[in-house]
Order: C-alpha cells, then sequence, then structure tokens
C-alpha cells in the first residue's frame, strides 16, 4: 500500500531551482532512503513534505489524501513526524518533557511516553535537563519527540551526522525496531550512500534538485549516474 506520494515537486527560491519536477512513490513499511550530494535538495524535499515550505509547483499526497500547502502542525496531526539535521532539543526542559513536546505538538495524549522513554533507554535521563546531555542522547531525545506524536511515516534528516561509529551502529538498530514492531514507515535523509545501501529497502538519489535514481539499495552502486556524482568521474561502459 502507498502510503506517500509526490508528484512533480518544484521548488524555486528566487532564480534558485532548489527542487525541479521530483515525483516518487514510498510503500507502507519501507525504511525509503535518501542520498544525494550537498544542496541536491534532499533537506528542501522533507520541508515541503513537512510543511515548513508551500511547493512553487506540484502536489503531496499522504494515504491517499492530498497534504499540499497544509501548516507543518495539521501534517503532524495526519501522521507525519519528522527530526531535523541539528537537534533542537529545549534545553532548560527534561528529557520527559522534551518528549511531552511532541506528544503535544502531534495532537496525542502522551500515554506512550513512558514506553519510548524505555524503547530508547532513557529511563536514567528521564528528569535530566537536555542541556547536559551528549550529542547522541540529544538525538535519542529528539527522535523520542517525534515518535511521541503517534506518527506513521517518521522522516529522519541526516540523523547520524556527528555521531561515532559505534553510536552509528546504535541508531540503526533502533531505526530498524522503529520500522519493524512500531511499524512505522521511515524516511531517511543520509549523505553516506553505504550506511543507506545497508539499511534501505527503496533509495532515491537527488542531484542538482533533480531524481537522479530511484530504486533496490543493491543496484545503485551500479548506476553509472550515480557513481559519477559520487567518485566525480565517468565509468567506462
Amino acid at each position: 500500500m502507498m502510503i506517500l506520494e509526490t508528484r512533480g515537486l518544484s521548488k524555486n527560491f528566487g532564480s534558485l531551482v532548489a527542487l525541479s519536477n521530483v515525483s516518487f512513490q514510498v510503500e507502507e513499511g519501507d525504511i525509503f532512503g535518501i542520498a544525494g550530494p550537498n544542496g541536491a535538495g534532499k533537506t528542501t524535499l522533507f520541508n515541503i513534505i513537512a510543511g515548513v515550505y508551500p511547493p512553487s509547483s506540484g502536489r503531496v499526497f499522504f494515504e491517499g489524501c492530498e497534504m499540499t500547502g497544509l501548516k507543518p502542525h495539521q501534517i503532524c496531526h495526519r501522521g507525519i513526524a519528522r527530526t531535523f539535521q541539528i537537534p533542537a532539543a529545549f534545553h532548560s526542559m527534561s528529557v520527559y518533557d522534551n518528549i511531552r513536546v511532541g506528544a503535544t505538538f502531534g495532537g496525542g495524549k502522551g500515554n506512550r511516553i513512558p514506553e519510548i522513554i524505555g524503547f530508547l533507554r532513557l529511563d536514567d535521563k528521564a528528569h535530566a535537563l537536555a542541556k547536559d546531555l551528549d550529542l547522541y542522547t540529544t538525538k535519542l531525545v529528539m527522535l523520542g519527540a517525534a515518535l511521541a506524536t503517534d506518527c506513521r511515516l517518521l522522516m529522519l534528516d541526516e540523523p547520524m551526522a556527528g555521531l561515532s561509529i559505534v553510536e552509528i551502529e546504535h541508531f540503526l538498530a533502533l531505526v530498524r525496531k522503529i520500522n519493524r514492531e512500531w511499524k512505522i514507515t521511515i524516511m531517511i535523509i543520509e549523505h553516506l550512500l553505504d550506511i543507506l545501501v545497508g539499511i534501505s529497502t527503496r533509495m532515491l538519489i537527488l542531484h542538482d534538485g533533480q531524481v537522479l535514481y530511484i530504486g533496490s539499495p543493491e543496484k545503485v552502486t551500479q548506476d553509472s549516474r550515480v557513481v559519477e556524482v559520487y567518485l566525480g568521474s565517468k565509468v567506462e561502459e
């Protein structure tokens, strides 16, 4: 079953074309990986889906209903949540209260907050202030806030940036469990192609705001256009 569809999404910022005619579908249960060089339009795509920016043209559908032009809180209430490249925890608030903010923004009652804290193994930090947390724990708190919205589609924007190899492995394991056990469809932006190939069920590669590749992770590194973009040289046919 298709959970998300974009049709011809384009976004211009003055003379800058950030996205151009981007169309794709995400199936329910996917871990849908999105990659591309810096400036490819990845975060702009998330911002349009989440309602931060309206598209210059094109449409967004979620579970068969059009979402184009809705405000972020309206989209969140419909079942889409996201995290950001830079963790944005409220420093003067506790871990518990930061996660509760997600439940409030998502229109939920917050009944699952204790479950989420336990799932993320934040029990011993539930009452710690966000300002005292390390980067990895802060990212877990932001993940918890997104889960607290009771989302059915979770969009993660470079969630592993700045993490150690061990922390990345732990985070990837959490993403898989959220997808498998919580039945949440995942869209994840990641700059490192090998990480996405290892976790994704399907992949989208953007380049200069356009779709360069869409398909299976197994075949992405065999695509000559993708190899050229990432390695900077043409592959001989």
